[in-house]
């Protein structure tokens, strides 16, 4: 699809559309028809590298190794993680790895000490995910992520295809449940997050982070003891 065509487009009739044309279809094919046929050359995929980003990624290199990857480096993750991420890359064969940093400037201005996130968790998350990820996605029409309707009450209502703004966002593995994302992991023998092993389901920036216990949500370990359940990638904050 061109520039000029895509933003002519009402964004809203658009995706109602592409959400009916996707219903029912597998995430190879939503894949394929985002990476390939709709936005070739304009789209990214966006990764945390956590306990379940090895799926998306391993149906995403079959489609395209060369995607561009974008992983936010927000300078506060667990060292597991960043090993992860450059295991998975090696393994999955991935070209274009970006990491994405946030502005020295503002961190200089409203995080020096590097505590933010303990005093105010959604300006922290603003400054060091929010603004570097739009900064990231400009020149790109569409983007990919690995969100799924069971991890959260918050997401259960999730979409194939939303609208982000002046771009489109895909969720390929929306209905997929804890089962399939298992069996995937088995099936092609795909390496597990080191912290998977000690209780972590969902794994952000350390301070904010814990295991979960049995029968919580995925992301209960996430910012626990507070009304907080999204970074803001997803939700603007």
């Amino acid at each position: 699809m061109s520039a000029l065509a895509f933003a002519s487009l009402d964004l809203g009739d658009y995706v109602a559309g592409l959400n009916a044309r996707l219903k029912g279809r597998t995430a190879e094919d939503i894949l394929q028809i985002a990476i390939r046929d709709l936005f070739p050359g304009e789209i990214a995929l966006v990764s945390s590298f956590g306990a379940e980003a090895a799926v998306l990624l391993h149906l995403a290199a079959q489609a395209d190794r060369n995607l561009p990857v974008l992983f936010l480096e927000t300078g506060k993750h667990f060292d597991q993680t960043l090993a992860y991420r450059n295991t998975l890359v090696d393994r999955l064969g991935l070209t274009d790895m970006r990491d994405i940093r946030p502005d020295p400037k503002a961190l200089a201005a409203q995080d020096e000490g590097g505590t933010l996130w303990f005093k105010d968790a959604d300006a922290c998350c603003r400054i060091r995910k929010v603004e570097p990820l739009e900064r990231a996605l400009k020149p790109f029409a569409a983007s990919i992520n690995g969100r799924k309707r069971f991890q959260a009450n918050t997401r259960q209502k999730l979409d194939v295809v939303e609208v982000d703004g002046a771009r489109l966002k895909f969720n390929p593995l929306a209905d997929w449940d804890a089962a399939q994302i298992e069996a995937y992991f088995r099936k092609h023998d795909l390496p597990r997050h080191p912290l998977v092993a000690e209780g972590y389901r969902s794994i952000g920036c350390a301070p904010c982070t814990q295991p979960v216990a049995e029968g919580e949500d995925a992301r209960a370990g996430r910012w626990r003891g507070s009304e907080k359940t999204e970074c803001g990638i997803h939700s603007r904050i």
